[in-house]
């Protein structure tokens, strides 16, 4: 992903279930649609959370990374919220 999309970042490492999706729930809300948030997790549960979360909301998961520590994920978000 091209870092110069992203509209903000959301540095959740450290944190479990919920934390991450619930910073990620009032990151997104003070955005407008359309911008991209770059989210770095080492929660293992974002990876069934956050595209849970993206689904049910109305967002667009771009992409994701991952490696022994981390996980990465852009989101667009939608008009609907």
């Amino acid at each position: 992903m091209n870092e110069k999309e992203m509209t903000a970042q959301l540095d959740t490492k450290g944190l479990f279930c919920p934390e991450p999706v619930m910073m990620l729930h009032a990151k997104i809300d003070e955005m407008a649609a359309g911008e991209i948030l770059h989210i770095v997790a080492t929660d293992p549960s974002t990876t069934r959370d956050i595209p849970k979360f993206c689904k049910f909301l109305g967002h667009e998961l771009l992409a994701t990374e991952s490696d022994d520590l981390t996980y990465s994920y852009w989101v667009k978000k939608g008009a609907s919220s």
